[in-house]
């Protein structure tokens, strides 16, 4: 009885390993569901600077994963498309004490420069910009903290982020749970923004109809991988 049980046990954890999903993949589900890849594991294909240029030498694909290289100051990349309604979602692992964020409806505004809202990325503890609520990692970087229970995982550990974008209406999840929702343009929204840096851009900042992801590079290690997005 006891050696059926562990061999039981065995092939449930082979199975599982077996069948579990590749990195930088999609199921027949997602596919059918209309999700695409932004990454495919191996190549920065579909990703350039800002200023529209090959990504720089500062990031690198190793193991599945598009990393920045420590100390080598890359700078951030982008999406060649843009995109409007959207589900978007990431894996992504920081060091201890990093900084970084995923920017969304990224695009240059007459007014502010080029300019995109984020989902902010950083070491809750030992991060250098922690000391306001919206600064820390899920918020609306700047504009609005997280109101749901989060988990976040430990840095060394993997996390998921996912944003959705459809009309007015936003949500930031984490690991998912849904620990942020909110409306671009209602009174709540444009009175966060009136308190934050982007009270001068022109149009209203995140008003913008349409924009690039963005892998923000800010010092430190910050890798990610499955991105994927569908449009809604």
């Amino acid at each position: 009885m006891k050696k059926s049980f562990y061999f039981l046990l065995v092939l449930m954890i082979f199975s599982s390993a077996v069948y579990a999903q590749k990195p930088n993949t999609l199921t027949a589900k997602e596919k059918k569901e209309g999700w695409v890849l932004l990454f495919d594991g191996q190549t920065t294909n579909g990703w350039i600077t800002p200023g529209g240029k090959p990504v720089p030498t500062g990031w690198e694909v190793k193991d599945g994963c598009i990393s920045t290289v420590k100390g080598m100051k890359g700078g951030d990349i982008i999406t060649t498309a843009e995109y409007s309604d959207f589900d978007f979602s990431v894996d992504f692992k920081i060091e201890p004490g990093v900084n970084s964020g995923i920017k969304y409806f990224y695009t240059k505004y007459p007014t502010g420069g080029n300019l995109g809202m984020e989902y902010q990325i950083i070491d809750d503890k030992l991060g250098e910009d922690i000391h306001q609520a919206n600064h820390l990692c899920g918020s609306f970087y700047d504009v609005l903290p997280v109101t749901g229970n989060k988990k976040v995982n430990a840095p060394g550990e993997w996390n998921t982020i996912r944003i959705v974008a459809k009309g007015k209406d936003v949500q930031h999840w984490l690991n998912g749970v849904k620990i942020l929702e909110f409306t671009r343009g209602d009174k709540a929204y444009t009175d966060a923004v009136a308190k934050s840096k982007f009270n001068k851009t022109v149009p209203a900042f995140g008003m913008v109809e349409k924009g690039h992801l963005l892998l923000q590079e800010h010092g430190g290690v910050a890798s990610f991988r499955n991105i994927k997005i569908k449009t809604l």
